[in-house]
């Protein structure tokens, strides 16, 4: 088994990546919206991936936040809020945010895995702060790091409730970068005492089963290398003061915050701790140069990936989705 999750180009397996994924054997997949196109065709093929990996608990990954980040949509499927609106009902009533949150992301689970989605990237522990660019902005849960990790918690415990596993991001904390790593690399020049306060939510959710790495470089822990590709910084910040001890997969390989071919990248952020890297775009031509340069996974890689993915074993909501929007809703009225 190679450490990498792997996109596809459309909604079907085409026999150029039906055989190389045999070949390849990835670890798990991530889709996008051009793999959604509906429930009858997603289930087909999220089933065909599981049959031509072998495995009943392969991970399939997708990044359903709820509003602008969202690879399914209405009207197939029902839309769901930023997380800026649980941060606003805190303010309010912070129980009901916390519980509104959990409801959401079961609900969230329970469409998930209807089409057999077993891995959700969310939700995103970066604390916003005013000067942060807008692509964290209202994918956030708060300012205010406790509140953060509370709402999160909820998010993952509402997933996990749902049959789908959660993956914290962007480790250590992307909410200070005033630029778009998707586009360019992010340089946060915070000191070590200001980025504490970054830290804290993952610190407060440090036993989570899954983590993604931020591509961005902090030069009061490494001034050359983002996070991705520090050793520094995934065995000092994330594994070391973090604590965390759970899977941790990069950000996508394809980002322009990383520079060089993409095999350098695949070797490069494997060499500097990250346990899977994540290549999204199905791109044929990138994935043969990423399954090039690296091994087979490594043994404490596997064991966290299957750690991982036991903590939904047997997870199926009783609650039908409708409900759970309905009393989502209920709660977030009071914002």
């Amino acid at each position: 088994m190679k450490p990498l999750f792997l996109g596809l180009s459309g909604p079907d397996l085409l026999p150029a990546e039906r055989a190389f994924f045999a070949e390849a054997n990835p670890a798990g997949y991530i889709l996008f919206r051009r793999n959604c196109v509906d429930r009858v065709q997603l289930r087909r093929l999220t089933d065909d991936l599981r049959a031509l990996s072998g495995r009943a608990d392969l991970p399939i990954l997708i990044d359903q936040e709820g509003g602008r980040v969202a690879r399914m949509q209405p009207p197939e499927w029902p839309a769901f809020p930023q997380a800026e609106r649980f941060d606003a009902l805190y303010d309010v009533a912070p129980i009901s945010a916390i519980e509104a949150a959990r409801v959401n992301a079961q609900a969230i689970a329970v469409m998930l895995a209807e089409v057999g989605i077993t891995v959700d990237c969310l939700p995103l522990l970066d604390v916003r702060t005013s000067e942060g660019h807008d692509i964290i902005g209202d994918r956030a849960l708060g300012r205010e790091p406790m509140r953060v990790a509370s709402l999160g918690r909820a998010v993952i415990d509402g997933l996990r409730k749902g049959g789908v596993v959660g993956v914290v991001k962007h480790v250590p904390g992307h909410g200070r970068a005033m630029a778009d790593s998707h586009v360019e690399l992010p340089v946060v020049d915070a000191d070590e005492a200001a980025l504490e306060r970054d830290l804290e939510p993952f610190v407060k959710l440090r036993n989570v089963p899954m983590a993604m790495t931020a591509h961005v470089v902090y030069p009061a822990w490494d001034p050359d290398q983002c996070a991705s590709l520090s050793p520094t910084v995934i065995g000092e910040v994330i594994r070391g003061r973090i604590g965390f001890d759970g899977l941790l997969m990069s950000d996508d390989l394809g980002m322009h915050a990383l520079s060089g071919g993409f095999d350098d990248r695949a070797a490069g952020v494997l060499a500097a701790g990250c346990d899977i890297a994540l290549h999204c775009s199905g791109d044929m031509a990138e994935m043969v140069a990423v399954a090039g340069a690296v091994g087979a996974i490594t043994e404490a890689a596997l064991a966290r990936l299957d750690a991982a993915m036991a903590t939904i074993a047997g997870a199926a909501s009783t609650t039908p989705l409708d409900a759970l929007i309905a009393k989502r809703d209920s709660l977030l009225a009071y914002a």
